[in-house]
């Protein structure tokens, strides 16, 4: 898997598929279970403000773990660490599924995020480890792959298996698949020479620094939009605990002889330019697969199962433009070529998304989302291998932790942001369009005498003045609803092609690193 005498050689598409597998499961793990809330909801008579927390602790402890991968791999071994991992996850697994209260359930989830944290920057760390350097395209693609159609999928199936077993069943399917893991794990994975369990002085005040920030950080993004953000004291609070400790973690690494996680790795430029490009791109794609759905549900009538449906033309068109993307970057194509074509395409896929209506049908839905998909394969593989281009390997443990933190942290920093954008553009335009619309009007007059006509042939028992209005009403909520998604989906539009120009802050490629038919 590594050079060096001591590490035994396998097959590399073994080991990708043995790292995949488990990352598979967990990063899917984040978006399956968010259909199945109503039915644990009522399943252990919980509220709706504390049925949400089976999401947030997942979320908050899987933040606080990843960037510290690269530092728990050195101290523990990296094939230990990762057996640890899909172990912890798989028997919180059986746990959350099994829950007799939410309580227990929460308390499940936590060690599940815990487990699964690891599993994203390990398995891309080994990736990079086990495939030659100039394949390391390929490898991203196969990661890619793995990262991105997870979540594309998690509805489909969660809402499937919801539907059809039980949601303790969202939980139950990672049984086989963490146990084939763990056998895949211990028969194809080894550690390379260099990471073998060094020991470093703990830092103490660095992790307990890391876990107050994310955490506080993760649960102000995840509950912002629903508690009014500064307008409630908890969100205040917790963003001044986030602020603060963040600061103070930046400070202390900085300085600490063993950082738990090494900000030095900003100092090469491709490395911080790719970490911009991934936070901000991966905001904007993520929340353009919240708002979509969403869209779908709540303004066309569409079920979670067809919403899901909505979403996966585009896994399929990234299926197939990742593994196109990879072998170009092998072919000796510079990565910022890609990239910049992949953010083109992405940007203009989501501002087709901005021109949505009330009549629009399931293919004017879905071919905006394929294009897009065609666009995030050509995002995702370049601008992962261009950032670790420069990273020596014994550092890519770490860089890995640092870069799919700031990843999942886009696509929070997004949902929140995408979230509140929608509902205040919807009291904009609602009260934009409640000002243009009086009785005195031509047009609102005929529409009156059309519902009310209606009404009385159809439904008579309601054909009254204030059913009319209510009618009406609901209608300007419906269209103020759709302009507000037309102006979230502008936005990221927008968002995602000034990303372009910084495609040019790459460095050329170290010839000790990289081949030069990749320069």
């Amino acid at each position: 898997m590594a050079e060096g005498p001591t590490t035994p050689a396998v097959n590399k598409w073994l080991v990708a598929m043995t790292v995949m597998v488990p990352t598979f499961i967990e990063v899917m793990d984040i978006s399956v279970v968010n259909v199945s809330l109503p039915h644990i909801q009522g399943s252990l008579n919980a509220g709706l403000d504390e049925v949400t927390w089976v999401l947030t602790s997942y979320l908050v402890s899987n933040a606080i773990v990843i960037p510290i991968t690269g530092w728990l791999s050195s101290v523990f071994g990296r094939k230990r660490y990762l057996l640890f991992s899909i172990s912890l996850f798989t028997v919180s697994s059986l746990v959350c599924g099994s829950a007799p209260s939410l309580k227990v359930l929460i308390i499940a989830r936590i060690f599940q995020g815990l487990g699964g944290g690891g599993l994203q920057p390990l398995s891309q760390a080994i990736l990079f480890e086990t495939f030659p350097v100039a394949e390391h395209g390929l490898a991203m693609a196969v990661f890619g792959m793995g990262v991105v159609m997870a979540p594309i999928l998690g509805p489909v199936v969660g809402g499937w298996i919801t539907d059809t077993l039980t949601w303790r069943w969202v939980f139950y399917i990672n049984l086989p698949v963490g146990l084939l893991a763990i056998v895949l794990a211990l028969i194809f994975i080894y550690d390379p020479a260099y990471i073998r369990r060094k020991i470093f002085s703990i830092d103490t005040k660095g992790i307990l620094l890391l876990t107050i920030g994310i955490g506080a950080l993760q649960i102000v993004l995840d509950k912002g939009q629903r508690d009014d953000w500064f307008n409630s004291r908890f969100i205040l609070y917790m963003s001044i605990i986030a602020g603060v400790a963040l600061v103070l973690f930046v400070i202390v690494e900085l300085t600490a002889e063993h950082p738990v996680v090494n900000l030095r790795a900003f100092r090469e430029r491709s490395f911080t330019a790719g970490n911009i490009i991934i936070f901000t791109g991966f905001g904007c794609m993520f929340s353009s697969f919240v708002l979509l759905p969403l869209y779908a549900q709540t303004l066309m009538g569409y079920t979670a199962f067809w919403a899901g449906l909505v979403l996966f033309p585009g896994g399929v068109a990234s299926f197939i433009s990742m593994p196109v993307a990879g072998i170009l970057l092998r072919k000796g194509v510079n990565p910022r070529y890609p990239l910049a074509v992949g953010l083109g395409i992405m940007a203009y896929a989501i501002w087709l998304m901005s021109d949505f209506n009330l009549q629009a049908d399931f293919v004017a839905i879905a071919m905006p989302r394929l294009i897009q998909g065609f666009g995030l394969g050509l995002f995702f593989v370049p601008v992962t291998t261009a950032t670790f281009m420069n990273i020596p390997k014994e550092e890519t443990g770490n860089a890995s932790g640092i870069f799919n933190l700031l990843r999942n942290l886009g696509g929070s920093f997004g949902v929140a942001l995408s979230s509140t954008m929608l509902a205040q553009q919807t009291q904009v335009h609602q009260t934009f369009l409640v000002e243009k619309i009086t009785p005195y009007q031509p047009a609102f007059q005929i529409s009156y005498q059309q519902i009310l006509e209606w009404l009385k042939l159809h439904q008579p028992s309601l054909a009254y003045d204030k059913n009319v209005m209510a009618f009406i009403y609901q209608e300007i909520l419906r269209q103020a609803n759709m302009l507000a998604f037309n102006d979230s989906f502008r936005a990221l539009a927008i968002s995602t092609a000034v990303l372009i120009p910084l495609t040019l802050l790459f460095r050329r490629v170290s010839g000790t690193r990289i081949p030069t038919e990749i320069h």
